[in-house]
């Protein structure tokens, strides 16, 4: 009896091993390798996986290491692991083992005839049983090494991806800080900054706001559509058509790669803001064509705008008054040699810089890099208080504007460092520009100088004026022109040049090397030379009472005694 069940435990042995090692195995091992395989990737090439919700209103599809990587090598594990189990208590267990316990074939279940052959098929079962089941023990602990590895590899590839995000974006921003690019909306309710602006689709025309490295892409996003849109601004993202992502409204192309320079002109109603900012950019134009500057409208509504107001002073010599409540900017691309700026000029209304509250809605001047000041000498009452009748009618004729220079700029002032959060002192660049000066060069007392305009507004009654402005600005420049001269039908470059100097000063101030296009600065308003180190008198030092050393009493050899 003995013998017997030691030849069947020895028979069970052989069966498991054969099973286990030449059949069970390999079967359950490439099963797994299979099922893993099928369960990575999406069904259909170039459609999104239905695995991944789509993200917001968002139409790029989102990076396969961001995610999708991660759901590939579950799903791969899980349907490797899910394979072997069905197959093990499906095929093996329930069909194969059941049969042979019951003395039936394994393959088709007949059942044998003979007692012998039933006896031998449940003596080979038990074996078969456990062979299948040490086969799938085996091809699973394989596998789990196989996909340790992968999720390992996983694992790396997104450090590495992240990484590269990361490199990216950062030089992105880096280049961007560099250059002092600082995205803002032009248009007027809006007037807000924004890190990134909303990018629209060549092809499709839909709305991409988070095309930059990230999880929709490192070098690149996918759009709805199938097109690939850069999302690095040095490849050439900022190419595409732009969008403010507040107000949804179109940005000049470029906005994101060239740093912006927010020059207002601000000065009374009828002060010549209006005719001034037509005369620079003509005079900018036509410095273009004479040095390496070059500029260009940055949007077809900027030169529409242009050229409609030209128009304007083609026909009647005038423009029509300043309308709405907030303006909009005038954008020009603006570049001599390597550097290149993205200019907006504001024109606002002078009604708008009457109170403090109306002043305080101006909110361009937040974002001011440096003012361009219209100063109407014909509109300050202690200017105009020796007036004869003649020249009265003279200065009533060229529409003096309302207020007058002093009170547009104590309202201006007033609320300028609030606006842009600077000191009293600050260092904002301020052109101050002396408007019709055709008319003030017909009054002999208010004829004005050649160099020394400062001084000159000193002398002639706006003494208050100028001892503010220097105080205020730390850095300050005067012009005078005539911008009626200067626009128009036959208009004088050289009032072209003067209203495009003011401009060109400011963009100076900001960086760029246009220094050689200015004139000399006028004597007058530098600092005075320091004298040398010599010839300056010695400082008196403060004086300081010393404390008395107290008297020490010393005894002399001698044994005298003595005060010291």
């Amino acid at each position: 009896m003995g013998g017997l069940i030691s030849a069947a435990l020895w028979l069970t042995v052989a069966v498991w091993a054969g099973v286990c090692l030449f059949r069970a195995f390999w079967e359950f091992l490439a099963l797994a390798l299979r099922a893993s395989a099928q369960g990575i990737g999406p069904r259909t090439t170039g459609t999104p996986d239905p695995r991944i919700p789509p993200v917001g209103a968002e139409p790029a599809r989102r990076a396969y290491w961001s995610e999708l990587l991660w759901v590939d090598a579950y799903t791969s594990t899980r349907t490797a692991a899910s394979a072997v189990r069905h197959r093990l208590l499906g095929r093996w267990m329930a069909v194969t083992a059941r049969r042979m316990f019951t003395g039936r074939q394994p393959s088709t279940g007949y059942r044998f005839d003979h007692w012998i052959a039933r006896s031998v098929v449940r003596l080979l079962a038990p074996g078969t049983a456990l062979g299948a089941i040490t086969g799938a023990l085996l091809a699973s602990a394989v596998m789990v090494l196989v996909h340790l590895v992968m999720w390992l590899l996983a694992g790396l590839v997104w450090l590495a991806a992240v990484a590269g995000v990361a490199v990216l974006r950062g030089a992105d921003r880096g280049v961007a800080l560099v250059r002092g690019v600082r995205m803002k909306c032009p248009y007027p309710g809006c007037y807000r900054p924004f890190p990134l602006a909303v990018h629209r689709c060549p092809g499709c025309r839909t709305a991409h706001r988070e095309l930059r490295p990230g999880r929709f892409g490192a070098l690149w996003h996918l759009c709805s559509c199938g097109r690939r849109l850069t999302a690095v601004s040095l490849f050439g993202r900022d190419r595409l058509p732009v969008e403010c992502p507040h107000c949804d409204r179109s940005l000049p192309s470029g906005i994101g790669r060239l740093r912006t320079v927010h020059i207002p002109v601000v000065g009374g109603t009828s002060s010549g803001k209006t005719m001034l900012m037509a005369a620079a950019v003509a005079g900018l134009h036509a410095s273009a064509g004479r040095s390496a500057l070059k500029v260009e409208f940055a949007t077809a509504d900027d030169r529409r705008d242009v050229v409609d107001l030209d128009g304007q002073l083609k026909q009647s010599g005038r423009v029509r008054k300043t309308q709405g409540g907030q303006p909009r900017a005038l954008m020009l691309r603006i570049s001599h040699r390597r550097g290149r700026r993205l200019l907006y000029l504001y024109d606002p209304m002078g009604e708008s810089l009457y109170d403090v509250d109306s002043t305080r809605r101006q909110e361009y001047l937040a974002h001011a890099d440096g003012v361009i000041l219209v100063v109407d000498v014909l509109a300050d009452p202690r200017v105009r208080r020796s007036f004869s009748a003649d020249e009265e009618a003279l200065a009533r004729g060229a529409n003096p504007s309302e207020p007058g220079p002093w009170e547009t700029y104590q309202t201006f002032t007033g609320e300028l460092p609030g606006l842009t959060g600077r000191r009293r002192g600050t260092r904002l660049p301020l052109a101050v520009v002396v408007t019709k000066r055709d008319v003030l060069d017909r009054i002999d007392r208010l004829r004005v100088p050649a160099t020394g305009i400062g001084p000159w507004l000193a002398t002639i009654g706006l003494d208050r004026l100028v001892r503010d402005l220097g105080h205020r600005f730390r850095t300050r420049r005067y012009w005078a022109l005539s911008a009626y001269a200067a626009t128009g039908t036959g208009p004088l470059v050289s009032e072209q040049q003067r209203a495009a100097e003011a401009v060109l000063w400011i963009l100076a101030r900001t960086g760029l090397r246009v220094g050689k296009l200015l004139p000399e600065e006028s004597e007058s308003l530098k600092a005075p030379p320091r004298a040398p180190r010599s010839a300056r008198r010695p400082r008196p030092r403060p004086y300081r009472a010393r404390a008395r050393r107290p008297y020490k009493i010393v005894q002399p050899h001698d044994g005298a005694r003595r005060d010291r």
